[in-house]
């Protein structure tokens, strides 16, 4: 089966031995892997190292750096050395422009965090983000971060068609986590949508790990995902 890197499969997996023996399970049926914070310590990059030079697969380093701009761009320019496909900041403008200095004459694409597809408006009134909706704030965080530079967006499928529709979206990669196809449990996640409803409201890559990795047969779940995606 030939992949279809619309889907990024999540190696939320303990460590980088689990993710390889995974990946191994999913064969040629999935092109797009993303490694998190809670893989790092677990050999994360170096199995995005591995998987990319010498598997051929894409990889998604999902950081979501946060940092002065100085220590930001240092990360980046670190990270970009690994010839990675995608690298998480958070979306503030000063750290959307540094990470892109730091990833300057590299392939590596900067894409900006919005607002985490686990957080509803009361966790934003917990944390002191202004008023209005989150998909206003979604949509004003992701054009500031667009106008610093950033290639793509990180948001939850139900903001996707609005980014899309922003003139400053033009040519940039939206991908969203948040995805869960029909009968999954939500779990941690609040602003969902199934696969192929994140792909009719514009999103260019959907994020799918525990439906994936956590099914009695991983491969089968993954080709059902893009069997609806086709």
């Amino acid at each position: 089966m030939t992949s279809d890197d619309r889907l990024i499969v999540a190696l939320d997996v303990p460590d980088a031995l689990s993710g390889l023996k995974l990946v191994e399970t999913l064969g040629d049926s999935v092109g797009f892997y993303k490694i998190g914070l809670g893989m790092l310590t677990g050999g994360g990059l170096a199995l995005a190292n591995e998987l990319k030079q010498d598997h051929g697969k894409r990889i998604f380093l999902d950081m979501k750096l946060f940092d002065i701009g100085a220590t930001v761009e240092a990360a980046v320019r670190g990270l970009a050395r690994f010839d990675l496909d995608f690298l998480t900041v958070h979306g503030d403008p000063n750290v959307v422009r540094a990470a892109k200095e730091g990833a300057a004459g590299s392939g590596l694409r900067i894409l900006a965090v919005t607002v985490l597809t686990s957080l509803d408006r009361r966790d934003l009134d917990a944390a002191l983000i202004r008023d209005g909706s989150v998909a206003e704030v979604v949509l004003e965080r992701a054009a500031r971060a667009l106008e610093a530079g950033a290639d793509g967006l990180i948001a939850s499928p139900q903001e996707a068609a609005a980014i899309r529709a922003l003139p400053e979206a033009i040519n940039r990669v939206i991908v969203t986590p948040g995805v869960r196809p029909q009968g999954s449990d939500a779990g941690d996640q609040k602003r969902i949508a199934s696969p192929g409803q994140a792909i009719a409201a514009g999103a260019d890559h959907i994020v799918v790990g525990r439906p994936v990795w956590q099914a009695k047969d991983p491969r089968a779940a993954a080709e059902a995902i893009l069997a609806e995606l086709a």
